[in-house]
């Protein structure tokens, strides 16, 4: 029978949890973000880029048709025309108007490791818009705690404000009897009773505030979110792991990708070609200028270029590439900087809260002396109803503080780990 409960209260166990996990937000709120379908679009784009540098290998073809008119043409001279007529041969020479119907095929050997080094800069350049998506994700953390630590807060205070209703009502409860008795006014019990009622809009406010940030925070997830959970207390590393410092690391890759490609753009580069025309005039020179006849044409070889132009502004790429390299190193090194100091001003923090939560509960226990004092007070005629509302408030102040050293607490801490990502 015992195993069997277990087993029932195990099953159940889910359906009664408190509420989400900061950390299941964080995840819900990334993948419900739009941005993220950026990160296939771009992975996409790159592998079309890339593919279309691979396709530099396949033989270039482009089919031409051309017409023209010009106003010379070679022919034979005067005395060879005679001599020729002489011997029933007409040497008319080529016409003004020549025509072609013809395909040029082009087939790269080597290219200098030129289409290698432009896939590599196409794929870097794909790697710096993922880490740049990166980035824009990875601010969404820290919107998720700002709303999710807010929720914290306020479900602490609900908590506390319940309590002070529940004290506010045993006074109650207690100056209506001594109201019966004749040993305390009835003006005495409207006072409780009108600072029961101010506590208890107080909760309306509050629990209306909840509402709201249930529903931006459930709108930011992409899920029902019905509560949040408390963390742990967490002990953030000295590592550094933010996406903001593999971007600049990216960024290098790129400027090197970069560099090797103005490496390959020096070298020569060897191909092989075929061409073909029908047309007029012919290879054959001196047959087309006895005849108009059209003709098929061809031509196979071998060519080695070599564009010594890239020589030109060889030195002023290579150098404003060092300047993107100095560039990315000082945005590492600025980054850094503000990292750091942002790093101590929350452990700061961190520490100024522990130091102030070890003196809360002290504090508390000294506050909740004093107010049963004042109940014990009160019900002997000692103090009036002001003094022990008074004492009643000042406790509850103390565990409202409190709570909120702790919360703010776990949000620096938090904030630290979002800081470093360790």
């Amino acid at each position: 029978m015992m195993k069997n409960l277990l087993f029932i209260a195990l099953a159940l166990l889910p359906f009664f949890s408190s509420g989400q996990t900061l950390e299941e937000c964080q995840q819900a709120a990334e993948r419900n973000y739009p941005l993220i379908a950026q990160h296939d679009l771009i992975a996409r784009t790159t592998d079309l880029t890339v593919a279309n540098v691979q396709k530099g290998w396949l033989p270039q073809v482009s089919a031409t048709a051309q017409a023209t008119y010009q106003n010379a043409v070679p022919s034979w001279p005067d005395e060879m025309q005679a001599m020729m007529g002489q011997m029933g041969l007409d040497m008319k020479g080529l016409a003004k108007d020549q025509y072609r119907v013809g395909l040029d095929v082009q087939q790269t050997v080597f290219d200098g490791g030129m289409i290698g080094a432009q896939k590599r800069v196409a794929r870097e350049q794909g790697a710096v818009q993922q880490a740049q998506l990166d980035v824009s994700l990875y601010n969404v953390r820290q919107r998720v705690n700002e709303m999710y630590f807010a929720l914290l807060l306020l479900e602490d205070q609900i908590t506390l404000n319940a309590d002070l209703q529940e004290q506010l009502a045993a006074s109650e409860k207690k100056l209506t009897s001594m109201v019966k008795h004749g040993t305390a006014a009835q003006c005495d019990l409207n006072n409780v009773t009108a600072e029961r009622l101010n506590v208890v809009q107080q909760r309306t406010t509050l629990e209306s505030q909840r509402r709201v940030l249930l529903a931006m925070l459930g709108t930011f997830c992409g899920l029902e979110v019905s509560g949040v959970v408390k963390p742990q207390a967490v002990a953030s590393g000295t590592g550094n792991n933010r996406p903001e410092l593999k971007l600049i690391d990216s960024q290098l890759r790129l400027a090197n990708a970069q560099e090797k490609a103005l490496d390959a753009a020096l070298l020569p580069r060897l191909g092989v070609f075929a061409q073909g025309y029908y047309g007029y005039p012919g290879y054959n020179m001196f047959k087309d200028m006895m005849g108009r006849d059209w003709s098929w044409n061809g031509m196979v070889g071998a060519r080695m270029t070599w564009n010594i132009g890239a020589l030109y502004t060889r030195h002023n790429d290579k150098a404003k590439l060092q300047l993107q390299r100095e560039t990315a190193q000082n945005q590492r090194e600025v980054f850094l900087f503000n990292n750091r100091l942002e790093q101590m001003q929350q452990q700061e923090a961190i520490g100024r809260y522990r130091s102030l939560m070890s003196q809360d509960e002290e504090i508390i226990a000294l506050r909740e002396q004093v107010r049963k004092a004042a109940e014990s007070k009160l019900a002997h005629g000692i103090i009036d109803v002001n003094d022990l509302l008074r004492d009643i408030n000042s406790e509850n102040a103390a565990r409202v503080q409190r709570s909120i050293h702790e919360i703010e607490m776990l949000k620096q801490m938090y904030d630290l780990k979002y800081t470093t990502n360790d």
